[in-house]
């Protein structure tokens, strides 16, 4: 199961439309890819990442998201989860005695790439991590007590995102990147929610038994009233965090990737659609990892998405595989083609290692698509630099 999304929602169809490359290819377009330390080694070794983000350079990207929080542990050296966790970085051998983030900031922009650091794990955290042992108070937990939730095989637990300790946690490890290193924006997606089961911690229900006249949260956890005030606290918070950013450094671009904006309120209480209409999202990738055209082509079609694609860049978090799936090019074809027809700002691709390496078809084949795609180099289409829908 992939961290950037807590389900496989993939629905198979009979196979797509015919498509030839080359394709259409616009002046200004994202053309991303999330750089991941789950199924992917890339991030380990010095040489692989130079390499890797050369040949994206090559094949006309122009953004990466390297993931910077991940497994309770932060992928680059930092003081605040020294303090917070015991260990200013994450113990994978490959990582020790580097700064991964620099190397890949520092390169990526040698190679004319965007990068946005992505906050993968959010509030979220191993059930087993240092994080959690070190901070119980910290966890919040079903009405009946329990905490565990399950992605895929692994062990979850989450960060209460009502608690102040755990909101200044959070911020201090955002603020901290944003601070400390050149980078061109940050990105949170449906982990900077909470699933909506979760929010039954004695802190949570004490917070809403105070401003309810002492009346306890229902215990159906889809009451609408009581989704909507936990989404709205997440909000509350959300704005406060782009504030500090923009505090620090002004040109940070905020980027959110979320599910569609009703699995994303209903299953993680991230109302994107509020935060985007506050002014809080600067970048929006909406993750739509379909194999179903029609479905692929519904969820582009969204009043929310409609909304946000007339004054920010929005474009589509395509789904490249995982590990125990290939997709084929051509439906990943037939994607950015209807991507770029309905003049969305780009695409993004989950994940980096399914671009060509985890892939039943030739990895050379694979590359040759994706120039075939990507012919010519353009810009990322930023709207703090004047982009315009």
């Amino acid at each position: 199961m992939v961290a950037l999304s807590l389900i496989a929602t993939v629905m198979f169809s009979l196979p797509l439309n015919a498509q030839n490359p080359p394709l259409r290819s616009p002046v200004s377009e994202l053309r991303g890819v999330w750089l991941t330390n789950i199924d992917s080694d890339m991030l380990f070794e010095q040489n692989r990442l130079k390499q890797s983000l050369q040949r994206l350079s090559e094949l006309n990207f122009n953004t990466v998201y390297p993931t910077v929080w991940n497994w309770g542990y932060t992928l680059y050296p930092s003081k605040v989860a020294a303090k917070e966790i015991g260990r200013s970085l994450d113990p994978t051998p490959g990582l020790q005695g580097r700064d991964m983030l620099k190397e890949v900031v520092d390169e990526g922009h040698k190679k004319g790439l965007t990068v946005i650091p992505w906050f993968e794990f959010g509030f979220m955290a191993p059930a087993d991590s240092q994080l959690a042992k070190r901070h119980p108070q910290w966890l919040t937990n079903r009405s009946n007590g329990t905490r565990i939730v399950k992605e895929g095989t692994h062990d979850r637990v989450w960060l209460s995102p009502f608690r102040p300790d755990v909101q200044k946690f959070i911020q201090d490890l955002i603020v901290e990147i944003v601070k400390n290193y050149n980078i061109d924006g940050i990105q949170f997606d449906d982990h900077f929610g909470l699933p909506s089961e979760l929010g039954y911690d004695p802190y949570t229900v004490a917070l809403y038994r105070k401003e309810h006249g002492g009346r306890a949260p229902s215990a159906n956890f889809k009451d609408p009233e009581w989704v909507a005030w936990r989404a709205n606290k997440i909000t509350d918070y959300m704005k406060r965090v782009f504030t500090a950013i923009k505090a620090v450094k002004k040109d940070c671009i905020v980027s959110v990737a979320p599910n569609p904006q009703r699995f994303s309120y209903d299953f993680f209480l991230a109302d994107w659609q509020k935060w985007e209409r506050m002014g809080l999202v600067e970048d929006l990738v909406l993750q739509i990892y379909r194999d179903d055209l029609s479905v692929f082509l519904s969820e582009l079609e969204y009043p929310e998405v409609k909304a946000a694609k007339s004054h920010i860049p929005v474009s589509i978090g395509i789904l490249s595989g995982l590990k125990g799936k290939s997709i084929p090019m051509q439906q990943i074809q037939t994607q950015v083609q209807k991507v770029r027809d309905r003049n969305f700002a780009g695409v993004a691709f989950f994940f980096y290692e399914t671009l060509w390496n985890l892939s039943k078809e030739k990895p050379l084949d694979r590359q040759t698509s994706f120039q075939q795609i990507f012919p010519i180099r353009t810009a990322y289409p930023n709207l703090l630099t004047g982009w315009k829908p």
